[in-house]
C-alpha cells in the first residue's frame, strides 16, 4: 500500500487529519461539554489511559469550528497526538503533540434554543431538530423500519447505521411502527422549535430527513408531509433539501410539482452492487441496486444536474469483510464518482467511523490513505467535468464529516 500525506490546503489538512486521528481528552475538552453542542457518543477512556473522571467516560463537544468556518465533528481517540487547550475567556487551542504548534479553534456552541422547551413541554432538542452551523436539519422519524426485518437471518439494516428501529426512543415524536403519517402534535412542536432555531441562529439552508420505510410509496407521503409542513414554516424561502431514500419516479415528479424542495439527496451508500447488496441489505432487497440509480437519474431529470446528490460512505469498504485494500477502495469509489457524475449525478464522501476500530491499530492509517486517495481523485475529477457542490446544498460551514467543500474552496484561494 503507498503510504502517502497528501496536501489540500491548511484547513482540509487540518480536518482531515482530526477527523482520522481524532483528539486526546483533556481538561479542556471536559469542561467544553459543558457550553458546547454535545456529542452524541461520550469520550471512552482507552485501558491505561489517564482518565481524570474516574468513570471511564466523560461528555465531550460535537463539533469544532476553525477560524474560517471549516466544520469538524470531534472524534475522542486517546492514541491522538492533537489536544485541546485553553478555555472559553482565553480561547481554545487545538495542539499537536508532534511539534508543539497552537491553532486557535472554537467548539460550535450550546446555543439557548437547545435549553427551551415547546408550549407542552417537551425539550426543543428532541422535537426533530439539530443544526449544523448555517444547516438546519429536520427529523422527525428516525426510526428505520430496515431494523425490524430479518432475512436468512440477515439483518436488513445498513452495516454502518445507528439508527435504530421505531420503539421507545422515537415515542416522544410520535413514531410507531405501521404509522406512516407524522402525528400533527409532531408537526406542531416541530414548527416550534424551528422558530425558536431561526430566531437563535443563522440557519439559511434545510435538510430533510428519517428513517426508511419498506415501502417506496408510504415513504414518499411521509416525506411530502413533512416538506409541506416545513415550507409553510418557513415564510422566507430557505434552500431545501429532500434526504429521502430513492422515492418512485410519481413521487419525485410530485415533489417537483409541488415545488417543495430545491435539491434532492438519495443516499446510495457504497459503489459497486455487489457491495451495496452486502453493506445495504435492506436498500438493496426492498428498492435495488439499479433502480436507486435510476431514481437519482430521474431527479436529474426533474431538478436538473447539479442539484441532484448522493451520500456515500466512504470507508466502509475497508472493514475486512470486503477485503479491500485502501487502494483498491479508492478506485472502486473514483469508478463510482465518474459513473455518477456523467449522469448528473453528485457524490458526497461522508467519512467511515468504523466500530472496533480500538482491536485494529491500523485502521485509522488505512482510512487516511485511503480517503485522501479518494478526495484528490474525485477533486481531479470534479476541476475536469467543471462540477462544484452548490453552496445552498452543503458548504464548508456545515460540512462536518465531509470534504469536497474544504477542498474546493481552498484550491479556489490565491496561492500566499
Amino acid at each position: 500500500m503507498e503510504k502517502t500525506t497528501r496536501s489540500f490546503g491548511h484547513s482540509p489538512d487540518i480536518k482531515i487529519e482530526l477527523m482520522c486521528t481524532g483528539v486526546r481528552y483533556s481538561e479542556a475538552l471536559g469542561r467544553a461539554a459543558g457550553h458546547a453542542m454535545p456529542n452524541y457518543y461520550p469520550y471512552r477512556f482507552k485501558a491505561g489511559e489517564p482518565d481524570p473522571t474516574g468513570k471511564g467516560i466523560a461528555r465531550i463537544p460535537y463539533l469544532i469550528n476553525l477560524p474560517d468556518g471549516t466544520m469538524i465533528r470531534v472524534l475522542g481517540n486517546g492514541d491522538s497526538p492533537w489536544h485541546v487547550a485553553g478555555d472559553v475567556e482565553r480561547g481554545y487551542q487545538l495542539c499537536d503533540d508532534r511539534t508543539g504548534r497552537a491553532l486557535p479553534m472554537e467548539f460550535e456552541p450550546l446555543r439557548p434554543w437547545m435549553q427551551g422547551k415547546t408550549t407542552d413541554g417537551l425539550p426543543y432538542a428532541q422535537a426533530g431538530v439539530t443544526t449544523h452551523s448555517d444547516m438546519l436539519v429536520v427529523n422527525v422519524a428516525p426510526g428505520c423500519e430496515y431494523f425490524l426485518h430479518k432475512h436468512d437471518g440477515v439483518s436488513m439494516r445498513c452495516a454502518f447505521c445507528a439508527y435504530g428501529a421505531p420503539d421507545e426512543r422515537t415515542a416522544h415524536l410520535g413514531q410507531v411502527r405501521g404509522r406512516v403519517d407524522i402525528p400533527a402534535p409532531t408537526l406542531a412542536r416541530l414548527k416550534e422549535a424551528m422558530a425558536a432555531v431561526l430566531t437563535d441562529t443563522h440557519v439559511r439552508h434545510l435538510y430533510l430527513v428519517g428513517g426508511s420505510l419498506t415501502d417506496g410509496e408510504a415513504e414518499a407521503r411521509r416525506f411530502l408531509q413533512l416538506a409541506q409542513a416545513v415550507r409553510q414554516r418557513t415564510a422566507a424561502r430557505m434552500p431545501t433539501s429532500l434526504g429521502s431514500g430513492a422515492l418512485p419516479d410519481e413521487w419525485i415528479a410530485e415533489f417537483r410539482r409541488q415545488d417543495l424542495v430545491e435539491f434532492v439527496c438519495f443516499n446510495l451508500e457504497v459503489w459497486s452492487e455487489p457491495l451495496f447488496a452486502k453493506v445495504c441489505p435492506g436498500k438493496n432487497r426492498y428498492v435495488g441496486y439499479e433502480r436507486w440509480i435510476q431514481a437519482l437519474e430521474t431527479a436529474v431529470g426533474h431538478f436538473g444536474p447539479g442539484r441532484v446528490y448522493t451520500a456515500m460512505v466512504a470507508g466502509i469498504e475497508l472493514e475486512p469483510e470486503h477485503g479491500l485494500s485502501a487502494d483498491e477502495a479508492a478506485a472502486t469509489a473514483l469508478e463510482g464518482a465518474q459513473d455518477l457524475c456523467r449522469r448528473g449525478i453528485i457524490p458526497i464522501y461522508s467519512l467511515h467511523w468504523p466500530t472496533g476500530g480500538r482491536e485494529r491499530p491500523d485502521y485509522h492509517e488505512r482510512l487516511r490513505t485511503y480517503f485522501e486517495k479518494l478526495s484528490a481523485g474525485y477533486q481531479q475529477l470534479r476541476a475536469r467535468l467543471g462540477l462544484r457542490i452548490h453552496d445552498d446544498f452543503m458548504c464548508h460551514r456545515c460540512a462536518y464529516m465531509q470534504l469536497e467543500c474544504d477542498i474546493d474552496r481552498a484550491a479556489l484561494r490565491p496561492a500566499a
